[in-house]
């Protein structure tokens, strides 16, 4: 606590020294002066609580300074003491009070009856400094109150009726301040909103809650509706209210959400637009890679031969340009995954190199592998991505080589415990890419040049699946390259060193595959080439087959024979497959209620083939498909099946 400031003024030294040492004490600063103007200088620059001032002085008495001291604004609160050896009389008191003084000291000084007064005038002198401290905050918040962009006010628990209210009500509800005061603070709320804000302050009340944030709509004076956030406290029987207009908030949010409920229907109508592209064109391409591995295993002269070589080249050209769209539209819409397995990488990197060999033999250049004799043979791995990645580089490369070399090379950067850090590079004395255009080669549907696509033909799609894939696998992709001289693909990877390879069981030979022996199936299929593909298929194997065309004639035959397993295709008309395998599931009764379904789909997303399980489909065989997939799924479901029987 800071001390009391005291002022004696005596034109007499001894007399200032006698009460300086009556008075001296921790919780008081004295000053003191022999010269009322002096006087007047130290009360104006010090904040003097108390001031003991001599009558009978000769510059100045101290009627005349205490007058001036109150008449200055700055001075006017020292509470003055006379101190004065002259009469007693009522004249002179009157006189002494009536300049402002509120007591009198009479020489000779009594030290108890001096120290006492000064003393409660020092208590006194504390008390009105901290109700001037208290009345100065108070004065404050008032402004802040008075001031704040939010609508602040106080209501009567009992009641619920405002009592205070600030001007901001007036800009944001359109009343005056005095129009609201006396009316309850409920029926600032919407009709429909009123019982539940009813209810919330009376929680607030029985909770004796500090702090309480809650919504509501308001009705203004000119009937819009205005949504407001209200800040309550309740204290002593007052809730205290601070209420602020958030409608642009939640307008903001509405269309947030509105932008988020479209971008998911965009999503959605697009998933559903690949879903069945992804049908409608691989479909028909099965068919056609179907019917022609048929035709290549008939009697053929020469020329049918090359023509059906062609036609499958050409059927898996197209196929390839179909998976790249949609490994764009997986990619894109977060449904691509990454699924590392041990592998040979090794085998990988030569089975890629050897299956594009004869592309590069085709164009008179040369193909080159070098892989560092310390690069791991067996990996943790996503095969079929490391795959893809290397595919599209390399085909890159070929295709805008004329003359020269590509060569694949692959080399150990860094290695730590079980990791090992791998570069593999592309490297081509092709076209190259001019420094302008190198950001481009990476975005979807965009090559380096505007003739490139004329001259060279392709989607644009390879690198950007690259760079994707790469992003996915957590590596890095570089490129370097100089117009005329040729291009440097690099990619970066992590991986995991294994101890043993896993053990693959290569695709097995259509005639090696064993018939089945009196087994009856339930084709659903709606497209005529992939009826007759795998009706051709299944009688090879000594099968009963028959054939419908939608879901709703596969239960009609279900119901009236018996089968041992339905292939079925997901989408048809009138009733699609997993419609129809739900229904399977439920309305029929053992043994045909659990008989395998497998699904012919050409779906290629996710989502579509664990639909196809939810459904009560046992498997998934995505178009198109070998021979051999299709009867080793069969056999597998016909075992278990049979086990299941015989239990």
């Amino acid at each position: 606590m800071p001390p009391v400031n005291i002022l004696i003024v005596d034109d007499r030294e001894e007399n200032i020294i006698a009460l300086d040492a009556l008075l001296k004490r921790d919780d008081i600063r004295i000053f003191s002066t022999t010269s009322p103007n002096e006087a007047l200088k130290i009360a104006w620059e010090n904040h003097i609580a108390i001031a003991l001032v001599d009558v009978q002085m000769p510059e100045m008495d101290g009627f005349e300074l205490v007058e001036m001291l109150k008449s200055n604004p700055r001075t006017k609160d020292i509470m003055v003491i006379f101190v004065t050896a002259i009469s007693k009389e009522t004249k002179y008191a009157v006189k002494g009070l009536g300049t402002g003084a509120i007591d009198y000291l009479y020489k000779p000084l009594d030290p108890y009856i001096t120290s006492a007064k000064v003393d409660s005038f020092v208590q006194l002198a504390r008390i009105q400094a901290e109700i001037k401290k208290k009345n100065d905050e108070l004065q404050n918040f008032s402004i802040v109150v008075k001031n704040s962009a939010d609508i602040i006010c106080s209501v009567d628990a009992q009641t619920l009726r405002i009592e205070n209210i600030n001007p901001a009500v007036e800009s944001i509800m359109r009343f005056k301040p005095a129009e609201l005061l006396g009316n309850n603070v409920v029926n600032l709320a919407v009709a429909e909103d009123q019982p539940a804000f009813r209810k919330k302050l009376g929680e607030i009340i029985n909770d004796n809650l500090s702090f309480a944030v809650f919504e509501f709509r308001f009705e203004r004076f000119d009937k819009k509706v205005i949504w407001v956030e209200c800040r309550a406290s309740y204290h002593n029987k007052i809730i205290f209210i601070n209420i602020s207009d958030i409608s642009p908030q939640k307008s903001y949010q509405e269309q947030l959400i509105k932008s988020k409920e479209e971008a998911e229907y965009s999503k959605k109508v697009k998933e559903t637009f690949f879903a069945n592209m992804s049908h409608e064109l691989r479909t028909p391409v099965n068919g056609i890679i179907g019917i022609t591995s048929m035709l290549l295993k008939t009697n053929l002269d020469e020329q049918q031969r090359g023509m059906l070589d062609l036609l499958e080249t050409s059927s898996k050209s197209l196929l390839g340009v179909i998976n790249d769209v949609l490994d764009i539209s997986k990619i894109e819409a977060g449904k691509f995954n990454i699924v590392r397995t041990e592998n040979n990488v090794h085998d990988i990197i030569k089975s890629v190199f050897d299956l594009l060999k004869f592309r590069a033999d085709e164009s008179n250049i040369d193909f080159l592998l070098e892989i560092d004799h310390d690069v791991p043979q067996h990996l943790l791995i996503d095969a079929l991505r490391l795959n893809q990645i290397l595919m599209n580089l390399l085909s890159n490369a070929i295709k805008f080589t004329e003359r020269g070399y590509v060569k694949l090379k692959v080399s150990v950067l860094q290695r730590h415990n079980d990791k090992v850090k791998l570069q593999y590079s592309v490297e081509d004395t092709g076209i190259g890419i001019p420094a302008d255009r190198l950001a481009n080669v990476f975005e979807s549907f965009e090559q380096a040049d505007a003739d490139t696509e004329s001259k060279y033909g392709g989607t644009g799609l390879g690198l950007a699946i690259v760079t994707k894939l790469v992003e996915l696998k957590g590596g890095e992709l570089s490129v370097s390259s100089e117009v005329g001289k040729g291009s440097t693909f690099s990619f970066i990877n992590w991986h995991t060193i294994v101890n043993k390879p896993v053990e693959e069981v290569g695709p097995i030979s259509s005639k090696a595959l064993p018939s089945f022996h009196n087994i009856k199936v339930l084709v659903a299929e709606d497209n005529m080439v992939n009826q007759f593909m795998l009706s051709k298929i299944l009688k090879d194997w000594q099968i009963e087959v028959d054939m419908v065309d939608n879901g709703r004639k596969a239960l009609d035959k279900l119901a009236t024979k018996h089968y041992d397993i339905i292939l079925m295709d997901t989408h048809m008309p009138e009733m699609n497959g997993y419609e129809a395998a739900r229904n399977i599931r439920v309305d029929f009764v053992e043994p045909k209620r659990s008989i395998p379904i497998i699904s012919l789909s050409a779906a290629s997303f996710g989502h579509e083939q664990q639909e196809a399980l939810t459904a009560g489909m046992n498997d998934v065989l995505s178009k198109p498909f070998q021979p051999y997939q299709l009867h080793e799924k069969m056999s597998r479901l016909l075992l278990k099946r049979k086990d299941m029987l015989e239990i």
